[in-house]
């Protein structure tokens, strides 16, 4: 009995600590990626991805610069990080709809989601906010964040986008991490300015996504393997796989909200933003299906209805007022 004892204890032994080692290997995988950031070949990937997703926003991005339109901003972001964003007015400032931050993806900066700077500022009429978040672009940082910390950043943005143009409506618009990022955000106490948010093809929680990347990647369950890594996330940056969740958030939100994802999605599958859309039980909300749409596709695939459906929810959004 005593050597079965042992034996089992040896056992557990090699399975706790080859459950340590993994998920420090997964936390790692999932959120120090490298090369990020400011690495210049990154910053040039990206805005190759900007270009080819919208042919030409790179030249009229550089031409704001170049006009003094565009500018760069940095805070002082959660955990003391530098946090980067860059800002421009409306078109024509003097008749501004509002302000939108736009939120990007993972692995992302503020140059890849340039076709919705683009439609908020010159189609829109709205002053725009765009940040890098942590450990993306020109922004500090010790790891992703997957949205949870850095919807904090966002907030302050919009604050920092409404000392800039005081007005009374910011709408908050984010894709993929970006979208989870502002789902996330949603629920939690903020400025009556902060009127409207666009999430498109974002996660219903951090720990869904990451299952489903095991599953498809590795083939691998997600315990014990994610739940070690949940176990270091939160011991090495504060928060948990299953805290950071779009779900719980959305449960809090009486704010307007449209639901955008790609029926064609593989990497964050259609079923989060079904799962998304029923946890919002507050305020008005809309959901739009993309048919013919892979990840962060939407836009490209149906572009002239894009326009129309955001240009509409942000009037919607306009006219309510009881949240």
């Amino acid at each position: 009995m005593k050597k079965l004892i042992h034996i089992g204890a040896m056992l557990l032994l090699v399975l706790t600590t080859s459950s340590c080692l993994v998920g420090k290997y997964m936390c790692n995988y999932a959120l120090v990626p490298t090369p990020h950031g400011s690495d210049e070949g990154e910053i040039q990937r990206t805005r190759h991805k900007a270009d080819s997703l919208c042919p030409g926003v790179i030249a009229w991005y550089d031409d704001l610069v170049a006009q003094g339109e565009m500018r760069d901003t940095f805070i002082v972001g959660f955990h003391g990080n530098k946090v980067h964003a860059v800002y421009a007015a409306a078109k024509n400032p003097e008749t501004a709809e509002g302000n939108a931050v736009v939120v990007h993806g993972y692995g992302d900066n503020h140059f890849v989601f340039l076709y919705l700077v683009k439609m908020y500022r010159d189609d829109f009429n709205y002053n725009v906010m765009v940040p890098d978040l942590q450990y993306h672009g020109y922004s500090e940082g010790d790891a992703i964040q997957m949205g949870w910390y850095d919807r904090f950043d966002v907030e302050k943005l919009a604050e920092v986008a409404h000392d800039i143009w005081p007005n009374d409506f910011t709408v908050i618009h984010g894709v993929s991490m970006g979208g989870a990022t502002t789902m996330m955000m949603s629920g939690d106490f903020l400025p009556q300015y902060i009127r409207a948010f666009v999430e498109d093809c974002g996660y219903s929680s951090v720990w869904d996504q990451l299952k489903g990347n095991l599953k498809d990647s590795f083939h691998l369950p997600p315990f014990p393997v994610l739940t070690s890594a949940s176990i270091v996330c939160k011991h090495r940056y504060g928060w948990s796989f299953k805290e950071a969740s779009s779900v719980k958030q959305l449960a809090k939100c009486t704010r307007p909200m449209l639901f955008i994802h790609g029926d064609a999605d593989d990497f964050v599958p259609v079923d989060h933003v079904y799962r998304n859309y029923e946890a919002k039980t507050q305020g008005y909300k809309e959901l739009w299906v993309t048919e013919g749409s892979v990840h962060a596709n939407s836009y490209q695939r149906h572009t002239e209805e894009y326009h129309a459906r955001v240009k509409a929810f942000l009037e919607k959004a306009k006219s309510l007022t009881n949240y």
